[in-house]
């Protein structure tokens, strides 16, 4: 197999994992197939039993997907991948995969609502309990580790307060505990942060965002050393968990343009940050490019740009930030992020609608508050839209 690992960046997005099949095509084959055919009963038995190389059903085995798999873990600089049907059936797997009733958690409370439930309540209900800290707080970390802690998780940048974790000291502290650390790697992606190289044991995705890059699909991914994705794989040959090959040949074509795609929605939404922090009706604006960013410094040590996400505060709570979100004709109001188009949203009542008031309060999700993921249009187009809201 390649050493992908000898290539730049940018190389690796492009040319990773490809193996062409017996026709020569130069883009990715796309394999849609449910099953494969074997040349003999002594080979169907060999594959199934593991002895042999190859695929068996496209549930866990699909070339078109093991491409994007191999592509997205030279990109994160890890050993294999495991792609998902989503990004929260990714962390799901890697729960079912390395937990057990009786385990613990120590998550960040600055977590994606739906990350937030999965931790809380559904969990829960199997005997793996959860607490949940601050997420720049290593102390607090430190603290609620107990004996039976298998696994710190979180997500840095957070969405949607752009906090930041440090990478290196929570990992090392998980090591110290005999625990896993997890990184939700969304919102930087590998072109801007890398988690296992600052000691992360496993990354997570959500592909439905950056990765992929223009909100057409729905995916997943599990980066991480192989004696642990074998375990989350396991989960997913079993469960079901799979990546479609369709969305898979997507998300290859979004890789290639990552890097780019990364570097100019951090360049929009640096722009949009500076700017909204002008305007008289914005009380803050959140986001980790700005030098008043309370972790600016970890940023700039942790992270090579700042990414495509930010939030900011109105005065006048829910009715304004509702007004100046319907008053735009441009932007999109949608939930989902990481999109081309520049897409609104009030995280109160939509993607931590879920959570109860305390909950919100806990992680700084107000009433006034308006998520805005920067796309990729033009600068000017996009302030006089928000300028059109207020």
């Amino acid at each position: 197999m390649q050493d992908w690992q000898q290539y730049e960046f940018e190389t690796r997005a492009v040319r990773a994992g490809q193996q062409r099949s017996a026709e020569g095509e130069h883009s990715e084959a796309l394999f849609l197939t449910s099953s494969y055919v074997f040349d003999s009963a002594a080979q169907a038995a060999a594959r199934f039993a593991g002895t042999q190389v190859g695929n068996i059903y496209s549930r866990f085995t699909n070339p078109t997907v093991r491409t994007f798999e191999q592509r997205l873990a030279a990109m994160e600089g890890g050993e294999a991948c495991i792609a998902t049907a989503s990004g929260m059936a990714a962390i799901c797997s890697v729960c079912m995969g390395l937990l057990k009733a009786g385990d613990h958690v120590v998550a960040s409370q600055s977590i994606f609502g739906t990350t937030l439930v999965l931790f809380s309540q559904i969990l829960a209900r199997f005997n793996i309990s959860t607490s949940f800290v601050a997420l720049d707080d290593v102390n607090a970390w430190q603290a609620a580790i107990r004996p039976e802690t298998k696994l710190l998780f979180l997500e840095t940048p957070s969405n949607p307060l752009t906090q930041i974790g440090d990478i290196q000291a929570l990992a090392q502290l998980a090591h110290d505990h005999g625990c896993l650390l997890a990184v939700d790697n969304c919102f930087c992606t590998p072109a801007l942060q890398q988690p296992l190289a600052l000691g992360a044991d496993l990354v997570v995705h959500s592909a439905t965002k950056y990765l992929d890059g223009q909100g057409r699909c729905l995916g997943g991914a599990v980066v991480g050393r192989n004696e642990l994705i074998k375990d989350v794989y396991a989960v997913l040959r079993t469960a079901g968990f799979s990546l479609s090959p369709f969305n898979a040949w997507v998300f290859l074509k979004g890789l290639e343009t990552l890097k780019i795609r990364m570097e100019a929605h951090s360049r929009n939404a640096l722009a949009l940050a500076q700017w909204l922090a002008t305007l008289a009706d914005v009380t803050q604006v959140h986001y980790c490019g700005l030098p008043s960013h309370a972790q600016y410094e970890r940023v700039l040590r942790q992270q090579t740009g700042f990414g495509g996400l930010l939030s900011f505060e109105v005065k006048g709570g829910q009715p304004q930030a509702w007004s100046i979100m319907d008053n735009t004709r441009l932007l999109s109001i949608t939930a989902n992020l990481g999109d081309a188009k520049t897409t609104l949203t009030h995280p109160a009542t939509t993607t931590h609608g879920r959570l109860t008031p305390e909950q919100r309060a806990a992680t700084g999700i107000g009433d006034g508050l308006i998520r805005v993921a920067v796309g990729l249009e033009n600068i000017k187009d996009i302030q006089a839209d928000l300028l059109r809201g207020f």
